[in-house]
């Protein structure tokens, strides 16, 4: 697993051992990154460039810092797992990119009423939670019902392809549904 391109191209990022730790395949991660570069979107912003960016299960780190590697502003690294974090942290100096990282413990729907209630918004929020726990859902209705996602803000989310999604938000909009095998890569924004 590697930074594909930007500043920190080529990167090899460390896995943390023995977890139940999933990263993003390169190919499927080069093709959501592809997706978001070329998305038309309000205000003819790009997707990266400037983004302010949560990477929600973050576990080695590797999107958000594909992200900043690309040109995003600043990241917020949230897991639950010390040793994920740890490796993060790792990664992120590693990559050379600690001034634009913040990493922070906690458990995904706890942290997003957090900083819901300090007025925290992002225009870029990845989700890779673990696959068919019923995570994917729960943080969405989360993301719907909060203002951590900025109006016109993305959101990527990676699923199994035995988790539905349940479409009943008021401010979500499904853009983008690609299928990658076993996975997923669902592509959504926040219109209000």
């Amino acid at each position: 697993m590697r930074i594909i391109t930007g500043v920190a191209k080529g990167i090899k990022l460390k896995v943390p051992k023995g977890l139940d730790v999933r990263p993003t395949a390169d190919r499927v991660k080069e093709s959501m990154f592809n997706i978001l570069a070329n998305m038309e979107l309000p205000a003819e912003r790009n997707a990266l460039i400037g983004a302010k960016v949560l990477d929600l299960f973050a576990g080695t780190g590797n999107l958000g810092l594909e992200a900043l590697s690309r040109g995003a502003s600043e990241a917020l690294f949230v897991d639950q797992s010390v040793v994920s974090l740890a490796t993060t942290k790792e990664n992120i100096n590693h990559a050379g990119l600690s001034n634009l990282a913040v990493v922070q413990r906690g458990d995904s729907l706890k942290t997003l009423n957090q900083l819901s209630l300090s007025g925290q918004s992002f225009t870029l929020v990845f989700v890779d939670p673990p696959y068919n726990q019923g995570l994917v859902n729960a943080v969405l209705q989360k993301l719907d019902k909060t203002n951590v996602v900025a109006p016109g803000g993305i959101i990527v989310v990676e699923r199994s392809k035995h988790e539905q999604l349940n479409i009943d938000w008021q401010c979500l909009k499904l853009i983008r549904d690609e299928r990658y095998g076993e996975t997923f890569v669902t592509f959504l924004m926040r219109y209000y």
